[in-house]
This record gives structure tokens, C-alpha cells and sequence, in this order.
């Protein structure tokens, strides 16, 4: 890589990008006067805004530098998981949202605390608070890369990639800490707009970089079978077959979109029932098309570097932006590269902060906590939660496993159990609160076992063949099998206890 090549006029765009969109988000806090303006931005988000939000949440950096690696690595398979999104989507527009909008929620497990008891929210919001924080973690971390390009000739590489996220944390944290959510929003319309703009000019200039274009370029793509998108394989051990990815994607939909409070909490700040449903579904539409474009760059990648070997997947982008790409633009697309992780860190560190606000501090104060003390509560939450989710990333180490598999699989590892507890709730009227608990106890202890089998496995070669059938359960399985054993486990419990049981 040749970060020397990153010159003023890109240093001009990236700090004319960060200062605006901070001051952006700055302006937009100040007229809030209590958490609901904090939180859900006084239910008066217009759907589209909503939708584009929802695309800049789901589309992180992890989009912009991961998933061209997984086209330059393997072809256009990822796309199977993104047709189970919208189905996934569906699903949570029909059966979950109009629940929420029943009444004046401000996060999704206040359901389950209406259904099941305070036990049960309280202990699904520490489960989500947990995994988001991991989960988030690593998105800072991937987003700080192309940043620790530019400003590792001026540091002693040690402390690079300190350095880098720091300052991306720092800048998300302040806006956010001010905004709320309607700083999340609106930020995130205008990050969703570089992004995107960003990746257009990607796939302009890798056409321009390879003899014979973008036709050359699908020529030899297709010879080489890197433009499959289906592939009907039956088995358990690859994430992108069309079983996984319908089947597995639209059940992690269902758990990102309808049990996560991070999209949730989007949705709650649309004007109407319907207005957030035409967002959720519309933005599955919009990512749809996003991962088409970057798996196409992908694609143009593979070409450019030919047999050219890389550390990581994840460096191929990013070093292909500062060999190539003229100045203006190379400054255009780190913007675009933190736009994505901004909008995505910003809306995390939100929605937590929210759930610790409304399903922890709030109950544990018993009904004394006034509207004054909720919001500034609230605000305190969102800077601490910026800290963590900024030290964690530090703490983060390199390797060679794709960020956004990382990403997913950690988001992935819970959910399962949390989307289990909501249908558990829905579909198994005796269920109690007890019930609950088990079944997602159960489930996550479960995916704890399947997640880690194949990194036992790896460091542990005598139990590689008892661990095997686990070991080589690909992500998008990882889901619909949480979700599955909660339900099961919840409705045993259910029927294993005196019928009178209410707890």
C-alpha cells in the first residue's frame, strides 16, 4: 500500500466529511427536550428517511471493505443470504412490528416484559447489550483500517491502529452523545448517500483499470464461475447455498430487524405502522442492490490483482483505493468507509444506551426516575456505552477471517435465542416467564457450543472427530438453530411444570 499517495485534497475531503457530518449531528440534538426526542426522535422520522437508515445501519464498513473480499475469494453466493433478508423482512413487517406499535414502546424487549415479566426483559436487554457490544466492536475496528493507512507514515506503527480508532470513536461519540437518534438518522441518510456514491466510483474506476474493461472483466469472471449466485447444495457446512442463505438469511433477519434493538429502535421512530413497514421492506430491496454493487467491485478486484496475495481479504479494497485512485476521490472513499461505520457505531451506541435507560435504570428506580432524569441518564448511558464499544475495538487482533463473517457470526451466536423468546411468547400461549428464560438459556448455551466447536476443534485435533458435526455449521444456520432449540426448550419447560406456575 501507498498511503504517501493520500495528499491535501483528500486530507480537505475526508476532514471537511468528518467536521460536517459531526456538527451536522450537533445541530440536530438541539431542540430535544425528553428521551422520546433522545431515543425514537419524537415518532416523527418519514419512512424513506427510515429506510436509508436502516440500509446505513445494516450496510457497515463491513459492507464496503469485506464484502468485495468475499467475490475476489468466492463469487456471487453472498447474494443467496441477501434474498433471505427480504423475506425475513416480511415476516417482521407482518407478525412483529404491529406488536410494537401497539403501544408507545421505546425498545423491543419491553414486549417481553409485558408478556413474560421484568425478569425476562431485563435479561434479554443484557443478552443484547453484550452481543451488540461485540458485534460493534469489531465493525470500529474493521472501519479504522483505511485510516491507520493514512496515518501510519506519521506514527510508530505500534500505536496506528490505537490511534485510528480512537479518533473514529471519539467523533461518532460526540455526535451521538448530542444528537440522539434524530442526529442517527438524518447522519445516516447523508453516510448512506457518500456510501453508495462511493461504491459506484469504485466500480467506474476498477473498469478503468483493467485492459479490455468491465467486459473483459465478466468474460473472465464468468469463465471462471465467479458469478454463480445459486448453489443448491444440501449440506450444513457452507454459508452461501440457497438453503442457507433463504432460509438461514430470513431467520437472521427476523432476529436483526425484529428482536435486535438496533434496527428496532428505527422503526419505532417512523410516524405509523405502515410507514415503518414500507421502510423495513424497502430497505431489504436497497441492500439487495448495495451487495450486488460491492460483490461487483469484488469481482473487478480479482481481476486487477490477478495472483497477487493479500494478508487479509479485507485489505484488498482498501489497498486498492490508495494505489489507484486519484486524489479527491481516495479521500471520497475513506469517507465513504467511515460513513458506513459512523452511521452503524452511531446507531449502536444509541440503541444501547436506550436499552439500558428503559429496560435497567428506569425499572430499577421503581417509577421515581422523573422525564429530566431518564434523558440525562440516557445521554450518560450513550457516552459510556462510545467508550466501551471504542476499547473494545482496540483490543481487537487482525486475522485472516473476513470481518464481516466475524461480524455475522457473533451477531448470530445470540439472536437465535432472542428471536426464540419473541416467538415463544407469540405461538406458546402457556409459556411463562420461567419458561422463557430456560428456552433462551438453553439456546444460547447451545450456540455457545456451536460457535466455539470449530475453533476447539482447530486448536484441540483430538476432539476434531467428536466436535465435527458441529465444527463445520456455517453462520447462517447459526439462527434458525438458536431459535429452534429456544422454542423447544421454552415449550418443554412449559409443559414439564404444574399448569398453575406463573413464574
Amino acid at each position: 500500500m501507498t498511503p504517501s499517495r493520500f495528499g491535501l485534497l483528500d486530507f480537505v475531503v475526508l476532514v471537511l466529511y468528518l467536521g460536517g457530518t459531526t456538527a451536522l449531528g450537533v445541530w440536530l440534538g438541539r431542540n430535544q427536550k425528553n428521551s422520546k426526542d433522545y431515543f425514537v426522535a419524537g415518532r416523527n422520522i418519514p419512512w424513506w428517511a427510515v429506510m436509508f437508515s436502516i440500509v446505513a445501519a445494516e450496510t457497515s464498513a463491513l459492507t464496503f471493505i469485506s464484502v468485495p473480499g468475499l467475490a475476489v475469494i468466492g463469487n456471487f453466493g453472498f447474494l443467496q443470504v441477501c434474498m433471505g433478508y427480504i423475506l425475513g423482512r416480511v415476516v417482521v413487517a407482518t407478525v412483529l412490528l404491529p406488536r410494537y406499535f401497539e403501544g408507545e414502546l421505546v425498545t423491543a424487549y419491553e414486549l417481553l416484559g409485558t408478556r413474560f415479566g421484568p425478569a425476562t426483559r431485563r435479561f434479554t436487554s443484557i443478552v443484547f447489550m453484550a452481543t451488540r457490544g461485540m458485534a460493534d466492536s469489531v465493525r470500529v475496528f474493521a472501519s479504522a483500517i483505511p485510516i491507520a493507512i493514512v496515518i501510519g507514515p506519521v506514527l510508530p506503527r505500534e500505536f496506528v491502529m490505537p490511534a485510528a480508532i480512537v479518533l473514529l470513536g471519539v467523533l461518532t461519540i460526540l455526535y451521538t452523545y448530542k444528537g440522539g437518534m434524530r442526529a442517527v438518522v438524518w447522519t445516516e441518510l447523508v453516510q448512506a448517500g457518500v456510501y453508495a456514491t462511493g461504491g459506484i466510483a469504485a466500480a467506474v474506476l476498477v473498469g478503468q483499470a483493467v485492459g479490455g474493461g468491465w467486459t473483459h472483466i465478466l468474460d473472465a469472471a464468468r469463465a471462471a464461475d465467479k458469478l454463480r449466485i445459486f448453489d443448491f447444495y444440501t449440506g450444513l457446512d457452507r454459508p452461501h447455498t440457497v438453503f442457507a442463505g433463504i432460509i438461514g438469511g430470513a431467520v437472521l433477519t427476523m432476529a436483526s430487524h425484529g428482536a435486535d434493538q438496533t434496527i428496532v429502535q428505527r422503526m419505532l421512530s417512523a410516524r405509523s405502522l405502515r410507514d415503518a413497514q414500507k421502510a423495513i421492506i424497502g430497505s431489504g430491496i436497497v441492500v439487495l442492490f448495495l451487495m450486488t454493487l460491492f460483490l461487483t467491485v469484488g469481482v473487478g478486484l480479482w481481476s486487477y490483482y490477478g495472483a497477487r496475495v493479500f494478508t487479509s481479504p479485507d485489505q484488498i479494497f482498501p489497498t486498492f483505493i490508495f494505489e489507484r485512485m486519484p486524489h479527491g476521490l481516495i479521500g471520497l472513499l475513506v469517507a465513504s468507509i467511515l460513513a458506513a461505520t459512523m452511521s452503524t457505531h452511531s446507531g449502536a451506541i444509541n440503541s444501547l444506551a436506550a436499552t439500558t435507560t428503559h429496560d435497567l435504570y428506569v425499572p430499577l428506580r421503581k417509577g421515581k426516575a422523573t422525564e429530566a432524569e431518564t434523558f440525562r441518564a440516557g445521554r450518560w448511558f450513550a457516552l459510556a456505552w462510545g467508550v466501551a464499544l471504542t476499547f473494545g475495538a482496540l483490543l481487537f487482533p487482525e486475522g485472516k477471517t473476513p470481518v464481516v463473517v466475524i461480524a455475522l457470526s457473533i451477531a448470530s451466536f445470540t439472536q437465535g435465542a432472542l428471536l426464540g423468546g419473541f416467538f415463544l411468547g407469540i405461538f406458546v400461549k402457556r409459556a411463562v416467564q420461567r419458561d422463557a428464560i430456560v428456552g433462551m438459556s438453553v439456546g444460547i448455551a447451545t450456540m455457545a457450543f456451536i460457535v466455539f466447536a470449530k475453533p476447539l476443534s482447530a486448536a484441540y485435533p483430538s476432539l476434531a472427530a467428536a466436535l465435527g458435526p458441529f465444527a463445520n455449521v456455517a453462520w447462517p444456520w447459526y439462527v434458525l438453530i438458536g431459535t429452534t432449540i429456544t422454542v423447544s426448550a421454552g415449550t418443554i419447560s412449559s409443559y414439564i411444570r404444574p399448569s398453575s406456575a406463573t413464574a
